[in-house]
């Protein structure tokens, strides 16, 4: 499962409260890739305003997402692993990660180094989710926000977005994932 020539690159999707971060981190420990937290890249303008319970327009993602696209493509050119968890909600947005590989060209979804699961999760689940995450005060995004996201979510089949059923406990998503990476690489081969 090592990159060869040029990096690989593994992108967690879904809405907040999904499991991104929890599966995104132990995927990368089992297949010994960096691990990258999309959240981490957002400004803090972003932040205020996701706080504020203000959905993000694509004005305020595309810088966050050119910054993400950046730093992919220095793991790919550099032959490195990477699991990069994300939203990544349309396919404009998984567009400009996708062209983190120099070799990409628009719309050709199985050439790129970068490939995204959907950790797939009922929107009842996700609210349980979200709401105790607030409760707790572990994340800056409100409750108020997840319709936006669900709303914004689109995948068109043809993307071959692989997707994972996340109310599994997570090392069942991360077995389930290496399995399906595992025998994508050997089908494509």
């Amino acid at each position: 499962m090592a990159p060869k020539n040029k990096g690989e690159v593994i992108v967690i999707m879904g809405v907040s409260g999904a499991g991104k971060t929890t599966i995104g981190q132990m995927l990368g420990r089992e297949m010994k890739y960096k691990y990258l937290d999309a959240d981490d890249f957002h400004s803090e303008s972003n932040k205020e305003k996701m706080r504020m319970g203000i959905p993000l327009t694509d004005e305020d993602r595309m810088p966050w997402l050119e910054s993400l696209r950046d730093a992919l493509r220095e793991c790919i050119v550099n032959t490195s692993g990477v699991v990069l968890g994300c939203s990544a909600l349309k396919n404009q947005y998984r567009e400009t990660l996708r062209s983190s590989d120099p070799d990409y060209k628009l719309a050709s979804y199985g050439t790129s180094a970068v490939r995204f699961i959907l950790l797939d999760v009922p929107a009842e689940v996700l609210s349980v989710r979200v709401n105790k995450r607030a409760a707790q005060g572990t994340h800056y995004m409100p409750p108020s926000l997840l319709q936006s996201q669900l709303d914004l979510l689109k995948i068109d089949e043809s993307e071959g977005i692989l997707r994972v059923d996340a109310t599994l406990s997570p090392h069942s998503v991360v077995k389930t994932i290496i399995t399906i990476l595992n025998n994508k690489i050997r089908f494509h081969r």
